[in-house]
């Protein structure tokens, strides 16, 4: 009979970053200052500053090995040997784990693969810690992360690491790269046991976990745990009364952008993009009429999504999530999202936004023309507004049923 878990857990957090610089991150980071508010002694377990201030304010203990991501170290032997093991950061948890009570104490993995490696997830194995790790990515299975073929612009249907994947050059920074991936990758589910040796895993959408599922253990938990979505309840925007579309995000080839343009370019609609990133000043000198405005705060992106009539996630590869249409229905803003990638978990059809074809540039350009409906984009953002505050996914939700997770993990 299992005995039920004190009040007060300890939680370690898992992330390569000491600081917010994507939703993973936010969500790691956010949550653990959460919790750290709640009375839980949480500890961060990093590799990469600097150090989010708030953390320690929060009373989080944040343990940082001080060391490169892997992308951007200038020793490239070191990170090669670093991606692959990182013994230095296994060393570190392994003394963490020592100080801590397998009872009450969860390990929860955010991310591992910029940094850490799944060395650190070996020792949490090794010294039968009980674990649960957010499905963000795809690195749990698939060597580039994305079950993507970066050279193809297309999504991948090949089995990971099988013969075919391995020939394949799908990497962004080439074969060699994309070879390198596959030996951590097999390093990974080999020495570092992952996902082999982990049973509970959580979910962030239904998705994504249909991709993974294939990939995680026969024995596997999978808890659905949505994301928190940080936004205010404000009056819902007006749609119809907008003409300016709006996409936001990082600009880079799997998003989706060139198709984007030439679909708003054929449907004659305005386009206002937010973000910065690879394509940017290849897309600005070849869509003069696209307004561009780089990365903007908090506050005015906000801002842009209400001015909008509607916002476009055009992403040409599967995404996980996608945090920004939650955004939009939020604040009253109508969708359209692919019918090939995670953010369709969010989208109801014809009803709180549309889907179109993945990849189909004529589909999208037809639901940009049929959101010229005024009726159409109000009715739609009233109904996404509505079913998104009818259970929003606050910090607080997120929080109860992430602790229900936990009770789960420590009382099997």
């Amino acid at each position: 009979m299992s005995t039920p878990h004190p009040d007060k857990l300890s939680i370690i957090i898992v992330n390569d970053f000491a600081h917010i610089n994507g939703g993973a991150a936010l969500v790691a980071l956010e949550s653990a200052k959460a919790l750290a508010q709640l009375g839980h002694d949480v500890t961060l377990f990093a590799a990469v500053e600097p150090i989010d201030e708030e953390l320690e304010k929060s009373g989080v203990q944040v343990i940082c090995t001080v060391q490169y991501e892997i992308l951007t170290d200038p020793d490239r032997m070191r990170a090669v040997r670093q991606g692959l093991w990182n013994n230095y950061s296994k060393s570190k948890f392994e003394k963490l784990l020592q100080q801590k009570d397998r009872s009450s104490t969860i390990v929860h993995l955010h991310g591992w693969t910029k940094s850490l490696s799944s060395s650190v997830i070996r020792a949490a194995i090794d010294n039968s810690f009980p674990i649960v790790c957010t499905l963000h990515d795809y690195f749990t299975a698939c060597p580039n992360g994305g079950f993507f073929d970066y050279q193809k612009n297309e999504i991948c249907t090949r089995q990971a690491l099988s013969l075919d994947c391995l020939l394949t050059n799908c990497d962004k920074q080439g074969y060699a790269q994309k070879l390198y991936r596959t030996l951590r990758q097999r390093k990974q589910k080999n020495k570092g046991k992952t996902p082999g040796g982990i049973r509970h895993f959580i979910n962030i959408s239904e998705f994504s976990l249909n991709i993974l599922k294939p990939y995680l253990p026969s024995n596997a938990s999978v808890h659905f745990v949505p994301n928190p979505i940080f936004i205010d309840k404000t009056e819902p925007a007006q749609p119809d009364k907008n003409d300016r579309f709006i996409c936001v995000g990082r600009l880079s080839p799997e998003k989706g952008l060139h198709h984007l343009a030439q679909a708003v370019l054929s449907a004659n609609a305005k386009l206002t993009v937010v973000g910065d990133g690879e394509l940017r000043n290849e897309l600005e000198q070849k869509h003069p009429e696209i307004e561009f405005t780089g990365w903007l705060d908090r506050e005015q992106v906000i801002k842009q999504i209400q001015a909008s009539r509607a916002l476009i996630l055009p992403s040409l590869w599967y995404e996980t999530q996608g945090l920004v249409v939650a955004e939009a229905a939020a604040l009253g803003v109508p969708s359209i999202v692919p019918d090939s990638c995670a953010a369709r978990d969010m989208v109801t059809d014809r009803n709180t936004g549309l889907w179109f074809k993945g990849g189909d540039i004529d589909d999208l350009a037809g639901k940009v023309v049929s959101l010229g409906d005024n009726s159409k984009a109000q009715s739609m953002g009233r109904a996404a507004y509505d079913k998104f505050w009818a259970a929003p996914p606050t910090m607080d939700a997120h929080l109860a049923t992430l602790l229900t997770v936990y009770s789960r993990i420590l009382n099997t």
